[in-house]
């Protein structure tokens, strides 16, 4: 019996509306990938990104486009060689991974070789707003959310009052802040100040992707994590000097198969590792579980953010995220 491909879209909301340097959305749009062999089915899901050039419709096509190879026998192996990285190869990655588990009886991670997936504490978003927003949404987050995620980046306000106001609302909390490419040369320096003053432990890509290399000469008291200058392995080598760590998404490696690679090259090269995601129920967050036990900082809030996650999907003990059943995923 040959494998079945399924393809379908989905859209999830969210609860209020997330916001970051280049805009805001109030739902989350997935395509999930269902391989199905007999009585046997495995599932994937993604999230596409215009800052990719990816789109729901092209991603869902490219994926189905892939439907007569695997129907011929294409395999997971294989499936790397015809997609790129990118969110259409993880969704069919992670079905792949987890239709050879459930074949097998056994653990994706004994199928991949990976160190079992444990509880760990995810990073939660604060999204970009005005100063009293983000100050009013870190005091509500921070009793039960020890690790802070804060967007900045914006126009308005300079983001030194936004990081300020965060840290004076949640005194306690490890603060990561993420510019999402919103900073330019000029006020990096300033940025990287207020960010020190605020006992900021990471800084995630604050220059634009193709203007990075300014990075390499300025001198820094916080480490500086790649995200959109880091997709799968062969970006690692252009990181060198600019960044001190990467954010690793299995959207953008192009799957769990990447990504685990990714991780292990990154740090073998001396980088530190984030794990992160896309706003995405807790489907596309169980394999990125797997890649969460090399990580310094996981950031994995992507079913946090929802208005709903799906049944029976990950747990969360307040930002402590649970690895999901097998019979979920993997």
């Amino acid at each position: 019996m040959s494998v079945v491909l399924n393809v379908s879209v989905e859209r999830w909301p969210i609860a209020g509306a997330f916001t970051i340097s280049r805009g805001s959305k109030t739902e989350a749009e997935v395509v999930v990938a269902e391989l199905r062999d007999g009585a046997v089915s495995g599932r994937g899901e993604c999230t596409p990104y215009a800052r990719y050039g990816e789109s729901v419709e092209g991603v869902a096509a490219t994926i189905a486009g892939v439907g007569p190879g695997i129907g011929a026998g294409l395999d997971r192996a294989g499936l790397q060689r015809v997609l790129p990285p990118g969110a259409a190869r993880n969704a069919l990655d992670c079905a792949f991974v987890d239709l050879e588990a459930k074949r097998a009886g056994r653990a994706a991670h004994e199928v991949l070789g990976l160190a079992p997936p444990r509880p760990r504490p995810t990073a939660y978003t604060i999204t970009l707003g005005s100063p009293a927003q983000m100050a009013a949404a870190a005091a509500a987050a921070a009793a039960a959310r020890p690790l802070l995620k804060v967007k900045l980046g914006g126009t308005g306000p300079p983001d030194a009052e936004r990081i300020a106001a965060v840290r004076r609302a949640a005194p306690n909390a490890e603060l990561i802040v993420d510019a999402n490419e919103g900073w330019h040369a000029e006020t990096l320096a300033a940025n990287f100040a207020a960010c020190a003053a605020a006992g900021v432990t990471l800084i995630e890509q604050p220059l634009p992707a193709d203007a990075d290399q300014v990075l390499a000469a300025i001198a820094r008291r916080i480490p500086v994590c790649a995200d959109e200058s880091v997709h799968d392995r062969a970006s690692l080598a252009a990181l060198i000097g600019r960044y001190d760590a990467v954010n690793i998404k299995l959207d953008k490696a192009g799957g769990l198969t990447e990504a685990s690679a990714l991780a292990a090259a990154a740090q073998a090269m001396g980088f530190a590792v984030m794990v992160g995601c896309m706003v995405s129920t807790s489907l596309a967050i169980a394999p990125a579980m797997l890649v969460a036990s090399r990580a310094r900082w996981v950031d994995l809030d992507g079913p946090l953010l929802l208005a709903r996650d799906r049944p029976g999907g990950l747990h969360f003990d307040g930002s402590v995220v649970h690895p999901a059943p097998r019979e979920f995923w993997g």
